[in-house]
């Protein structure tokens, strides 16, 4: 195949009307293309992708281009860093002669530069500080994050709706735990005089899952004050939008919190942001490292509600992107909405990993110009295969791709520099100090503290009733609740902020 012809194919491919960011240049049997930029339009970033490869190939560095580019466009990003090494992206980078002659090949201009950048954290780890309330998360997300069944989910969206109904708002973990209590022992008759009878066993398995998760640092994350997702959204005083590093590389060993945060933040986005389907460009961009993360132990309801905001969410003009070191990792559903595709080198040491090698390449367009499963594990470090959609979403034609250099520092901040990003962040203020206002926890401990003793009077018997199953009882209950403003916050996840002051 001729060189003159590849470079007709990339050039068209690749050239669009609208505006674009640049990620590098073609390679051609192994040499870079001069004058053959490899661009993405903005247009479909909201697509979601792909960033996939094996340890040391270069995706955190391919991540720090992309939110490089973005942000010079003035479209913010949000990077969940869980291996902590993407916070000089603050820091300029430093020219050197090997940067130098790379971007020389693909006749690339290279500058250094920082860029705005906003530490946050979810953990003990300092940085500004997101949390969610209970409320927020509904019943139906929380069962799903718990895996309910049927029956506990019922009795989930009962204690919801009794909260509702007596002002008991939910704000942490120990709101709901309160609750719970309550109504398994002090407050069980009038419970069952007005919603119907509430089981023990089901109240008890959802309080062992609540303890699982606080075990994992729930509690630290569960809530006020919550966060408001427009300020991930900020743009600086220079245009560029702000890169907010979510600060993960201490909950490896937690990814039941991981999803948690994840599936609350996206559909906290999901929820308030308008429609605008495909617009210019995003309004923000997610990028998502170790996703293996979060379908770890996900159970299937999770994974279900996990796709379904991945289909519905780019419509509201966020763009999400999973980077991982095998695309398996990724469940095929939503590997299936993923138009951009960033494949790093891959290596083949068992069978397993070649049959995987062999699925990776099955996810490409077809091309006359490579071997695709051969070229997957000769890939050189800052190389990929790359295909990404055009203008009309139609995926590109698959190419070899020499990454830019990152303008920034390729190295993580100092503990100094990373407490001087904190301290000067106007976020910190907002968001660092500890609320902890009356809640159901403060009015039930209230309540029982002003209950009057108990007289010695006999007490009249009561007629009794013929005791129902626990299932019509939580049908009846489940009847009542479709109709109520709990359910319909929970069917996405996220309650209004009714609570706040």
């Amino acid at each position: 195949m001729s060189i003159e012809k590849f470079k007709e194919t990339i050039t068209q491919g690749y050239t669009f009307t609208t505006d674009y960011i640049t990620i590098g240049g073609a390679l051609y049997e192994k040499e870079a293309i001069a004058n053959l930029p490899i661009n993405i339009p903005l247009k479909t970033l909201n697509r979601h992708g792909l960033i996939a490869g094996a340890t040391g190939t270069g995706k955190t560095k391919t991540i720090q281009v992309l939110s490089e580019q973005l942000s010079n466009k003035g479209i913010p990003v949000l990077m969940m860093d869980v291996k902590g090494d993407f916070s000089g992206i603050a820091q300029p980078g430093v020219k050197t002669a090997f940067i130098e002659e790379r971007h020389a090949k693909m006749n690339l201009p290279y500058e250094t530069s920082a860029f705005p950048v906003e530490l946050l954290t979810i953990s003990t780890q300092n940085g500004v500080r997101l949390r969610a309330t209970i409320s927020e998360f509904g019943p139906v997300l929380l069962s799903r994050i718990l895996d309910l069944n049927d029956t506990q989910g019922g009795v989930l969206s009962l204690i919801f709706k009794y909260c509702d109904d007596n002002k008991l708002p939910l704000l942490d973990l120990k709101d709901l735990k309160k609750v719970i209590q309550y109504i398994t022992n002090e407050g069980k008759e009038a419970i069952e005089s007005e919603y119907g009878r509430v089981s023990t066993a089901s109240t008890g398995a959802i309080l062992r899952k609540l303890i699982e998760l606080e075990q994992q640092g729930a509690d630290l994350f569960f809530g006020e004050t919550s966060f408001d997702i427009h300020d991930l959204m900020r743009i600086d005083e220079n245009g560029k939008g702000y890169v907010n590093i979510l600060r993960l590389n201490d909950i490896q060993d937690k990814p039941k919190l991981f999803s948690t945060f994840m599936l609350c933040l996206l559909a906290e986005v999901y929820n308030t942001m308008p429609e605008q389907g495909d617009s210019g460009q995003p309004e923000l961009v997610i990028f998502i490292d170790e996703a293996h993360l979060i379908f770890k132990e996900a159970s299937k309801a999770l994974l279900d509600q996990i796709e379904t905001i991945v289909k519905l969410i780019r419509s509201k003009g966020i763009g999400l992107y999973f980077i991982t070191q095998n695309p398996t990792d990724v469940p095929d559903g939503v590997l299936a909405q993923l138009g951009l595709k960033i494949q790093h080198a891959l290596r083949a040491f068992t069978d397993k990993d070649r049959k995987a090698i062999k699925l990776a390449s099955e996810n490409f367009p077809s091309t006359e110009f490579y071997k695709t499963n051969e070229v997957i594990t000769e890939l050189g470090t800052g190389e990929a295969l790359v295909t990404v959609l055009n203008e009309k979403g139609i995926p590109t034609p698959l190419t070899v791709c020499m990454l830019r250099a990152p303008m920034s520092r390729m190295d993580v901040l100092t503990t100094t520099e990373i407490e001087s990003v904190i301290s000067k962040s106007n976020l910190t203020p907002k968001y660092n100090a500890v609320v902890d206002r009356e809640s159901a926890y403060e009015l039930l401990n209230k309540k029982l503290t002003e209950a009057p003793a108990p007289t010695n009077e006999p007490v009249a018997k009561k007629a009794t009733q013929p005791q129902k199953k626990e299932e019509s009882y939580i049908t009846k209950q489940v009847v009542k609740v479709l109709t109520s403003a709990t359910f319909i916050r929970g069917a996405f996840g996220v309650l209004t902020k009714m609570f706040k002051k």
